[in-house]
């Protein structure tokens, strides 16, 4: 659903130079600017990865278009963005977010957990998930993903308990990012935390995602495509056309892809047999 920004509340870090907002839906989000320094089309990479996702199902944030208008920018003037000492202006119109997980002034959120609390994480399969998603779109980025405590159901009984659970962000750079090609390598994709793989000890520890992904249904692929606004595609229909083409093409290729991860310079499945 469309949004409209309706307080600006901090600059984040990275070098997209994203900000967190309040939107008129009462949620937050990491907002992510179409002339953002890392290039307009890390935006379409977002949105058409946040659409893959929802299908697949794998923890991530929520997701929309929100709108900056003119006298919204002209009224916060510290929404800008950097490069060098140049000060550049934020465009209005419609930009990508990524809904916060809960109120920035009383969540905690976490881009690093200890050894000792990693393999606790309640969706741990989860780096698996993504791990599939990220040799699919030929991710050029290491893994990134943040922790944060939720109310975790037990599937052994009807209650629940407060723990930590892990949400797979930024996906600015699948796709290579602004060149819209997979120039694949063993390393892409993975997540530098070893601990999390440690349960992978075949292909079917990829299941369900692997089958999934490698059937990924045609239609989802179009409806994430209609998805992306017109501007932000300008002159550049053809080239997203053979985008989603070349990436149909390569769910064939997961299998071989998976399995070359054994051949990075320090084996992230050391239980693979």
């Amino acid at each position: 659903m469309p949004l409209t920004a309706v307080r600006h509340i901090r600059k984040m870090r990275g070098g997209a130079q994203s900000h967190l907002m309040e939107a008129d839906d009462g949620q937050w989000y990491v907002v992510k600017f179409r002339n953002n320094p890392q290039h307009h089309r890390v935006l379409v990479n977002e949105l058409l990865a946040s659409r893959l996702l929802a299908y697949l199902q794998v923890a991530t944030p929520e997701t929309a278009l929100v709108r900056l208008s003119a006298r919204f920018l002209a009224d916060n003037p510290d929404i800008h963005l950097t490069l060098g000492s140049r000060r550049i202006p934020v465009e209005p119109g419609w930009h990508f977010g990524s809904r916060y997980p809960g109120d920035p002034a009383r969540t905690a959120v976490y881009d690093y957990l200890p050894d000792a609390l990693l393999p606790k994480v309640a969706n741990l399969e989860d780096f698996r998930a993504i791990l599939v998603f990220d040799k699919w779109v030929g991710n050029a980025d290491g893994r990134q993903s943040i922790f944060y405590r939720a109310m975790v159901r037990h599937a052994e009984s009807a209650g629940g308990s407060l723990g930590f659970v892990a949400r797979m962000i930024d996906h600015g750079f699948a796709f290579n990012g602004p060149y819209w090609d997979f120039p694949d390598s063993p390393l892409q994709g993975l997540y530098p935390r070893r601990l999390v793989y440690e349960s992978v000890r075949s292909l079917d520890d990829f299941e369900p995602w692997l089958d999934q992904t490698m059937h990924f249904p045609e239609e989802v692929m179009d409806q994430a495509w209609k998805a992306i606004p017109p501007e932000w595609i300008e002159d550049e229909e053809y080239a997203v056309a053979q985008l989603l083409d070349r990436l149909f093409e390569r769910r064939k290729l997961l299998p071989e892809l998976i399995a070359a991860c054994r051949q990075a310079r320090a084996n992230p499945f050391p239980n693979w047999r």
